[in-house]
Formats: C-alpha cells, sequence, structure tokens
C-alpha cells in the first residue's frame, strides 16, 4: 500500500469556475490547482465574494473554514483573499500559509487613494505573517518586496505557463488586430481607440474580447470612441473554441495596460506565432521574453495613445517589420513554459 500523499488545502476566490467571469488570475489558479492534484491530496475551499473586499459573510466562511483545518497544514491562499489579516494572522500562528499573489491589492487602477492604502496595509499584515510569498512573475515580486517591505529574493515565482496551440496563419496585410482583457480602466481600452483613430486612415480591424460588466461608465466612453471608428467590436467575454478561434484568425496581438504584473495573453498569442504590441511594463517584457536575441513585439509607454498610434502605423505600412516580428514569434513559440513547470515551482514551495 502506498503511503498517504500530503494534504494541501487552497483558498480561492467562489466564482474560479465561473465561465462568466474569465480572468487570468482565476485560469492561473485551475490550472495550479489540477496540477497539484496530481502530487497532493488537494483540498479546494472556494469562498464566494466581491473580492478583495468580500463582506462580513464570506470573511466568517473563510474563519471557519481555517478553524476547522489541523495544526501544522498546509494552505495555498490566492492572494485576492489576502486582504482579510484579521483571519488569517491567527490563523497563520498554527497553520503554514503559502500567500500566491497576482496583483498586490492596492495597485488595482479605479481605487481611491484612501482604499488603495487601506488594502495594501491589509495585505501587508498577511503577507508577513505567511509562511512564504509567491508571485506570479519575477516583476511582480519586486512590487511585493517594494509595497510591503521584503526582500525580492525571499519572494518565490512561479510564473504562468501556457497551452500548446496550433499556429495561426497570419494574413499578409496584419490588418486582423486583437485585443483580450477585460473592458476596464487598468487595461487601457480608452488608450487603445485613441490610437486607433490616429490611424484611421490605414485599413485595420479590431476585435475586442474581455467582460464588458466590470466598470459600465468606462465600457460606455469605449463603446462610444469605437462606434465613431466603426471597425472597433467589442464583443464581451469568449472561452474555450470561441477564443481559441478568435487568435488562430489574428495577426496583432494588443495590450495597452496601463499595470500589469505579466500578461498571460502575451503568451497566449505567442503560443500562435502570434506578435505582441504593448505597454512597457516590466511583467509584460517579462512575458514578452526574447528568442535568439529577437523580440517578438513592440513595447509602448502606458497610457500613450500617441506612440501605440505610432507602433500601430508602422506594423500596418512596414511589411519587412511584419515578417521580423512573426519570425521572432515562431521562435518564441518553440520556447515557451507549460504549465509543468508553473506546478513544479508551486511545489517546491508547498514542499519547502
Amino acid at each position: 500500500m502506498s503511503p498517504p500523499r500530503r494534504a494541501l488545502y487552497i483558498a480561492l476566490p467562489g466564482d474560479i469556475d465561473d465561465p462568466a467571469t474569465p480572468s487570468g488570475g482565476n485560469h492561473y489558479d485551475r490550472r495550479v490547482c489540477d496540477g497539484l492534484a496530481a502530487d497532493f491530496d488537494v483540498h479546494e475551499l472556494a469562498f464566494a465574494g466581491d473580492w478583495p473586499r468580500p463582506g462580513p459573510a464570506a470573511e466568517r466562511a473563510l474563519a471557519d473554514a481555517l478553524d476547522e483545518l489541523p495544526d501544522g497544514a498546509d494552505v495555498l491562499l490566492d492572494g485576492l483573499l489576502a486582504g482579510l489579516p484579521d483571519v488569517l494572522v491567527p490563523a497563520a500562528r498554527r497553520l503554514r500559509l503559502i500567500v500566491l499573489v497576482h496583483l498586490p491589492l492596492g495597485d488595482e487602477t479605479g481605487l481611491s487613494p484612501a482604499d488603495a492604502a487601506t488594502l495594501t496595509a491589509r495585505e501587508r499584515r498577511t503577507v508577513h505573517a505567511a509562511a512564504a510569498v509567491v508571485a506570479t512573475s519575477t516583476a511582480a515580486a519586486h512590487r511585493v518586496a517594494a509595497v510591503h517591505g521584503l526582500d525580492a529574493s525571499d519572494i518565490h515565482v512561479a510564473a504562468p505557463g501556457v497551452e500548446p496551440a496550433p499556429a495561426a496563419p497570419g494574413s499578409a496585410a496584419g490588418t486582423r488586430l486583437l485585443c483580450v482583457a477585460a473592458v476596464t480602466p487598468r487595461k487601457g481600452h480608452d488608450v487603445l481607440v485613441e490610437a486607433l483613430a490616429r490611424v484611421a486612415d490605414q485599413p485595420w480591424e479590431c476585435r475586442c474580447i474581455g467582460d464588458l460588466d466590470r466598470q459600465p461608465d468606462f465600457v460606455a466612453q469605449v463603446r462610444a470612441r469605437a462606434a465613431d471608428l466603426g471597425r472597433v467590436q467589442l464583443l464581451g467575454t469568449r472561452t474555450g473554441p470561441a477564443l481559441a478561434d478568435a487568435y488562430a484568425a489574428t495577426d496583432l496581438l494588443i495590450l495597452p495596460s496601463r499595470a500589469e504584473t505579466y500578461g498571460m495573453v502575451v503568451t497566449e498569442a505567442l503560443a500562435r506565432g502570434v506578435p505582441v504590441l504593448a505597454s512597457r511594463l516590466d511583467g509584460v517584457a517579462e512575458a514578452l521574453g526574447a528568442a535568439d536575441g529577437a523580440v517578438p513585439g513592440v513595447l509602448v509607454p502606458p497610457g500613450d495613445p500617441a506612440a501605440l498610434a505610432e507602433a500601430l502605423r508602422e506594423w500596418l505600412t512596414d511589411a519587412g517589420l511584419r515578417e521580423r516580428l512573426r519570425a521572432a514569434a515562431a521562435a518564441r513559440r518553440a520556447a515557451l513554459p507549460g504549465w509543468d513547470e508553473t506546478v513544479r515551482e508551486l511545489t517546491k514551495v508547498v514542499c519547502g
């Protein structure tokens, strides 16, 4: 008889598998939960709430669930739950808490300074009480260290993997543009539509795939500008085959984010050999990478429609540039890490 496997409890937001609310964080959590189950006796603890400010019911549910766990239990905690230090700090005295930070809570755009400061202070108490902290990129690790007064070398990194995918054929003119991101200020769709307006003299079409329900006023602003242009589609959420089809029919992925700790859509595009035009952010640059010194995309300053428009014009008018970026994307495609590497890094932390 084989010995019992080590138990691992994973505390998650309740919407992890909700197809109506897909996100990079949810996709990451699902892939690592499934991957870790190969070597651990995984128990998923999902909590409904408006995270990271979930309300008293979710706080009580989390406290009750942790109270039932045996002393010394390993608990991998999604960082969205880290804003409840009154529950987590006492729990950390008898449980081995491992906090997985996708994005520091106070860094989300759209927060008031007071709300950002409150969330940062709460998260700080939790990460300082934790047995280990994991970030989803090197850039995120440095950011977490700076925000919470930690040493970046003490923060573990488990970067997202990517699923292999068929290469997208691409079109000669490169006019098929795609943005995959929830329509929120942090993702920069307002920057995107203003940049597209500056290249309205060029042939192109742009599809935007992502949640349209998070910030209705911002969505209405973007929708109105998109309607003026006539060639921008806001398609809402797409998952599974529909999302795969969108990537397959794309020439260039655009990610104009104002903040990003990694950018999983970047590697999802590269997995199909699709070049990327994105904001120059440390996490995005990390995801974009290079192959034999060739970068498979172009990075521009965040929040700068003129710079984004200039890069778009170069892509649309320079066949040589398109050829070089596609060759670099094809080379990068062959070297992208899989989810097995992500799971391997997390396994080291749990067993460490």
